[in-house]
């Protein structure tokens, strides 16, 4: 799902409070719930996510947010979660059998593992934004043997000799 600028800025809103909170409320997972948007909205319209609901309600805080990646990331994965000098390190990835050096991972930290694990998400969802769209009032200034557009008015840049 595409993010717009306000779903960006209320992921990051979110993810402020999880940093600030000690300990995972059903408020707060509901706040996640909300700015993640995406599948889960679909999918509770489609009354799928009952269990998750259930697990909330319980203070399942683990298997509640290993359920949210299910439902919201189907393609991440938990590569990683550490404990280390007194918070959790949670990795999600894509592509979890590339080395680490190489992937393209969402990382959180937290002192409550669950609350890493939904951070990550949210960073996970606004990695997957788009890059802002370049402002159509731009023109670029095309200088023969340097820059000329394609026929498919794509920028072809050259290489200059000196």
């Amino acid at each position: 799902m595409i993010l717009d600028g306000t779903a960006v800025c209320e992921l990051e809103r979110v993810d402020e409070a999880l940093r600030r909170a000690p300990e995972p409320t059903p408020s707060l997972f509901r706040a996640v719930l909300r700015g993640a948007g995406g599948r889960c909205s679909v999918l509770r319209r489609a009354g799928k996510t009952v269990e998750l609901h259930r697990l909330i309600d319980a203070g399942a805080w683990i298997d509640a947010s290993l359920g949210l990646i299910a439902f919201e990331l189907p393609n991440w994965c938990v590569r990683r979660l550490v404990y280390e000098d007194g918070e959790w390190l949670c990795t999600l990835s894509r592509r979890p059998n590339v080395p680490l050096e190489i992937d393209d991972v969402a990382e959180a930290t937290h002192p409550s593992v669950a609350l890493a694990i939904l951070r990550a998400v949210l960073a996970a969802r606004r990695q997957s934004a788009p890059a802002p769209a370049v402002d159509a009032g731009r023109h670029v200034r095309l200088v023969p043997g340097v820059a000329t557009a394609s026929p498919d008015e794509s920028l072809v840049l050259h290489s200059h000799q000196f």
